[in-house]
């Protein structure tokens, strides 16, 4: 049933539309005239205007043939960089960039694989239940079109995003995120005639990373140090040094945990490094923004959704993998506000990266997967 030189030359349309996060409006009126054309409805939030978006999230709505709960797809429209002038390029059917720009199929092959699916139910007349296409912006910025998503315009409780590597992958459990932002203020001074009027922020910063727990802390824990920015010169003892880093983890505990004990070994730093000069104490001084990324997500095995999808994934002999992962996504959002969502893998694979690329046969297979679980809703 699947139209496969279709879904190509709708994958390779929205690719050549540039649409890095914040810079969403061309390829939000693409989508808006492609599924209007599939004969959907459309609600626009005012996210844009909260964020600093040129577009709204997008929902689109989809009459039901027969009764029944409605189901929700989900993907988002954004893409990380170097996003200008992407060039999808076709060979051996597989889907790369031309080698300058990432290719766009996170999310775009999941958008290209949502629109074959309703091109089918349309052609093959098959029953459905209403559905609901939810379509962010600013996802790879830190989910922002989904944190900003007006939920009263959905009716759904139940729903799909997709937006994972591979094809068998259905991921049910992912942890939540705490980030921070630290900046530790010491006291300048010239490096090489005076050192010892000085604080060195950098110092204070090294020591408290060289005490901290980071990286694979245990099977559902990491913590990263990700950027540090400091100093202005080597002759110069660095007045100000800022730390930029997260904790994950599948446990609320020991996120909460982990984050207390890694701003804690900062302040601690931080508080015993103080000089004298001329009689006068000198202290150092930190200010942190502490926040959280995102909420975690679990989905219990035994779940309606989860149940949905296994029963259509058997019906059509295509195999399934249920697993946690260990990122975030719009699926943690959704299910934070009452949308019992899993995260499905749409084929793209080396995201984030100018070798991404996806199969066009493995876009077919989870085409295919959707019309049967959208039947069977």
């Amino acid at each position: 049933m699947i139209n496969s030189e279709r879904i190509s030359n709708e994958f390779a349309q929205q690719t050549a539309i540039d649409s890095p996060s914040f810079k969403e409006a061309a390829m939000a009126d693409y989508l808006r005239q492609r599924f209007a054309q599939l004969g959907a409805t459309l609600v626009e939030d005012r996210a844009a205007d909260q964020i600093g978006s040129q577009s709204n999230n997008l929902i689109f709505r989809i009459a039901g043939t027969k009764p029944g709960k409605p189901l929700l797809l989900s993907a988002h429209m954004d893409t990380v960089g170097p996003a200008e002038g992407v060039e999808p390029v076709l060979i051996d059917g597989v889907f790369r960039s031309a080698g300058n720009t990432i290719l766009g199929a996170d999310d775009k092959a999941g958008i290209a694989e949502i629109i074959e699916a309703l091109e089918v139910l349309a052609e093959q007349e098959i029953a459905h239940v209403p559905l609901e296409v939810a379509i962010t912006v600013c996802e790879e910025v830190g989910l922002l079109g989904a944190k900003h998503l007006d939920f009263s315009l959905l009716n759904a409780k139940r729903g799909i995003a997709l937006d994972t590597t591979g094809i068998s992958d259905v991921i049910h459990k992912a942890p939540a995120a705490n980030r921070f932002k630290v900046k530790i203020i010491g006291q300048e001074a010239h490096a090489g005639v005076i050192p010892e009027n000085g604080i060195s922020s950098i110092q204070i910063a090294a020591k408290a990373i060289s005490r901290m727990q980071l990286g694979r802390i245990d099977e559902e824990t990491t913590a990263n140090i990700g950027i540090i920015k400091g100093g202005q010169a080597t002759n110069i003892i660095p007045r100000q040094t800022i730390l930029e880093g997260e904790i994950r983890s599948h446990n609320p505990d020991k996120l909460q945990e982990l984050t207390r004990q890694i701003i804690a070994l900062i302040e601690e730093e931080v508080e015993t490094a103080r000089i004298s000069v001329d009689g006068t104490e000198i202290k150092a001084s930190m200010s942190l923004d502490l926040h959280e990324e995102y909420p975690s997500m679990h989905v219990d095995k035994q779940a309606e959704i989860l149940q949905l999808i296994t029963g259509a994934a058997e019906a059509i002999n295509f195999p399934l993998h249920i697993k946690a992962a260990g990122g975030g996504s719009d699926a943690n959002i959704l299910n934070a506000h009452g949308i019992q969502c899993v995260i499905l893998g749409t084929g793209m694979n080396k995201v984030h990266s100018v070798e991404e690329e996806v199969r066009v046969e493995d876009m077919v297979q989870i085409a295919r997967l959707l019309v049967e679980i959208i039947r069977c809703a």
